[in-house]
C-alpha cells in the first residue's frame, strides 16, 4: 500500500524537519507558530519575518514538496476553508487589536448570513416550521451544537419537534417517519460528515420539505434542500466561528413564536408551570 502523502505543510515539517539546515529550521519554526500568516505574505515577506533570506524559503518550500509561494498560500487558504484550524495571522486575540480582529469578522459574518436572509426567506422559513406536521432537525459534529439549540428554540414554540439522530443512534429511523407535511432541518457547517449531500436527497424524497443550513462552501451539497441558508463560519482566529448559525436559531426560532403568539405563549407558560413544579430551572429575581 502506497504511504500516505503528509496532508498539511505543518505534517511535511514535521516529516522534513531533522534534514532541514539551520536556516530552513528558522523558517519551519515560524511557520509552525505563524501558519496563517502564509495565505497573505509571499516569500520574500516571510523570509523578512522569519530573519532569513528569499532564497531559504524557496529552498524549504521545495523540500516540502511545493512549487513556491503561490502554491503554500492556496494550500493554506484550502487547510482553511476545510476548516482545519491554522493559528491565527496578526495579533492574539487577548490584545485589543486582536478583540477589535474578532469583532469585525463576526459583524462580517452576520450581514453576509442576513443578506441571504432577504426576499422573505427567513419568513418562508418561520412558515414552514410553524405550520409544520412535526420537525426534524439534524446535526452532525460541529452542525449538532447548532441543530440542538434550534430544537430547543422551536420547542418552546410548538410541539413535535425531534432531535436525531440521538447519541449512539442512526439517522434511517428517523427518516423512515417523514413525510408531506413535515419538515426537516439538515445542519451541516464546515468540516460536516461525508456523506452529507445523501442525507438532503434522501430527506427530500421522503416528501417533507428539507430546510439546509450550511457555510458557503456547503450549498452544492445541499443541492436538494428546498431551503438553503449559508451561515459564514470564517474566523478571525484559528478555529472556525459559528456565531452566525447561533444568531440564526434566535432568529429562525423569533419567528415562529411571532407568527403563532398566541398558541406560542400558552405553550411557553405551561412549560414554566412544568419547570417550576419540578424545581428543574433556577428562579429569577
Amino acid at each position: 500500500m502506497a504511504e500516505r502523502m503528509p496532508r498539511t505543510i505543518a505534517e511535511r515539517i514535521d516529516g522534513a524537519f531533522d534534514e532541514l539546515t539551520p536556516q530552513e529550521r528558522r523558517v519551519a519554526e515560524f511557520v509552525l507558530d505563524h501558519p496563517g500568516e502564509l495565505a497573505v505574505y509571499n516569500d520574500s515577506e516571510l523570509a523578512r519575518m522569519a530573519g532569513v533570506s528569499k532564497a531559504t524559503v524557496s529552498r524549504l518550500y521545495r523540500r516540502l514538496g511545493f512549487s513556491g509561494s503561490a502554491e503554500v498560500r492556496d494550500h493554506v487558504r484550502a487547510l482553511r476553508s476545510s476548516g482545519t484550524p491554522l493559528g491565527h495571522a496578526g495579533v492574539p486575540a487577548t490584545a485589543p487589536e486582536g478583540v477589535s480582529a474578532v469583532l469585525e469578522a463576526e459583524r462580517a459574518n452576520l450581514s453576509r448570513l442576513l443578506d441571504g436572509l432577504a426576499d422573505g426567506v427567513l419568513e418562508r422559513v418561520a412558515t414552514l416550521l410553524r405550520e409544520a406536521r412535526t420537525v426534524l432537525v439534524v446535526g452532525y459534529r460541529n452542525g449538532y451544537p447548532v441543530a440542538l439549540h434550534l430544537r430547543e428554540q422551536l420547542a418552546q414554540c410548538r410541539p413535535g419537534v425531534r432531535i436525531g439522530p440521538q447519541p449512539g443512534q442512526s439517522i434511517g429511523e428517523e427518516l423512515a417517519d417523514l413525510g408531506p407535511g413535515d419538515v426537516a432541518v439538515l445542519v451541516g457547517l464546515r468540516r460536516r460528515p461525508a456523506g452529507f449531500a445523501e442525507l438532503v436527497a434522501a430527506a427530500a424524497e421522503t416528501g417533507a420539505e428539507v430546510v439546509a443550513i450550511v457555510d458557503p462552501a456547503g450549498a452544492d451539497a445541499a443541492g436538494a434542500a428546498g431551503t438553503v441558508i449559508a451561515c459564514p463560519v470564517d474566523g478571525a482566529g484559528a478555529f472556525s466561528s459559528y456565531a452566525s448559525a447561533m444568531s440564526l436559531v434566535s432568529l429562525v426560532a423569533s419567528a415562529v413564536l411571532a407568527g403563532g403568539l398566541r398558541a406560542g405563549r400558552t405553550r411557553i407558560a405551561r412549560i414554566d408551570d412544568a419547570y417550576a413544579r419540578l424545581g428543574e430551572v433556577e428562579a429569577s429575581g
